[in-house]
C-alpha cells in the first residue's frame, strides 16, 4: 500500500518538526513538504500532489482560510486538516465552511493527531474533542451549503481594506498603497461595516485581530 503524502503548512518551524515526528511514527504516512505560509504552500502545490494538507489558520502573506479555495483549484481531491490555537466558534464555522475536511486544536495534537488524519482520509468530518459536542455534522453542512458566514462574503479587495484598516492606516494612507481613490477606499469600509454587523473603525480592528486577519504575535 501506497503511503499518504502530506503537507505541514504552519509559520512555526517547531510546530512543523514536532507534527512530522508524530506522523512519522505511522508507517503509512509521510511528509512530502513543508511551507511557512500559505503562498509557499501554493508554490509547492506547483510540483507536489499530496493526499492530504495540514494547514494553520493563521499564517502570514496569505491565511489558511484564504488559501483553500486555491488549494481545491490545483488539487481537487486533496483533504484540508486545520490545525489551530483557535477554540471560537467563527473560525471553526469559517474554516468549514471555506472547505477544510477537519479542525484540529493544537492543544489536542499529541493525542488526535494520527486520529484525526485517520478520519478525514476516511472521507469523514474530524473536530477536535474539546469542540466537537458543541456543533453536529449537520450544523457544518448547513454553512457549506448555504455559505452564508460572514467571512464568506468579504470580497478580496474587501479583505485587503479590513487588513491594512487593523494596522492602523488611514483611508488615504489605504488608498495609496492600493493604488485607488480615498473615496473606493470609504466605500469599502463602510460595506464591510455593514456586512459584519460592525459599528466603527475600532469594532473592524477588534474583529480582524479576532478572526486572524491580522498576525499579532509576529
Amino acid at each position: 500500500m501506497a503511503k499518504y503524502k502530506i503537507i505541514l503548512a504552519d509559520d512555526h518551524v517547531l510546530i512543523r518538526q514536532g507534527l512530522k515526528k508524530l506522523i512519522e511514527e505511522n508507517v503509512d504516512l509521510e511528509v512530502t513538504g513543508e511551507a511557512g505560509d500559505g503562498l509557499e504552500l501554493l508554490d509547492l502545490l506547483e510540483n507536489i500532489r499530496p493526499d492530504l494538507i495540514i494547514l494553520d489558520i493563521s499564517m502570514p502573506h496569505l491565511r489558511g482560510i484564504e488559501v483553500i479555495n486555491e488549494v481545491k483549484k490545483l488539487c481537487p481531491g486533496v483533504k484540508i486538516l486545520m490545525i489551530t490555537m483557535h477554540k471560537s466558534e467563527q473560525h471553526f464555522l469559517c474554516a468549514m465552511s471555506a472547505g477544510a475536511d477537519g479542525y484540529l486544536l493544537k492543544e489536542d495534537s499529541d493525542s488526535e493527531l494520527l486520529n484525526a488524519i485517520d478520519v478525514v482520509m476516511q472521507n469523514e468530518m474530524y473536530i477536535s474533542p474539546h469542540l466537537a459536542e458543541e456543533f453536529s455534522d449537520e450544523v457544518i453542512k448547513a454553512y457549506r451549503e448555504k455559505g452564508v458566514f460572514p467571512c464568506e462574503t468579504l470580497t478580496n479587495r474587501e479583505i485587503e481594506v479590513l487588513k491594512l484598516v487593523a494596522e492602523g492606516l488611514t483611508s488615504k494612507e489605504i488608498a495609496e498603497i492600493l493604488s485607488i481613490s480615498i473615496r473606493t477606499v470609504e466605500h469599502h469600509r463602510a460595506n464591510l461595516l455593514k456586512k459584519l454587523n460592525l459599528k466603527n473603525t475600532a469594532d473592524l480592528i477588534k474583529h480582524a485581530i479576532q478572526n486572524g486577519f491580522i498576525n499579532t504575535t509576529e
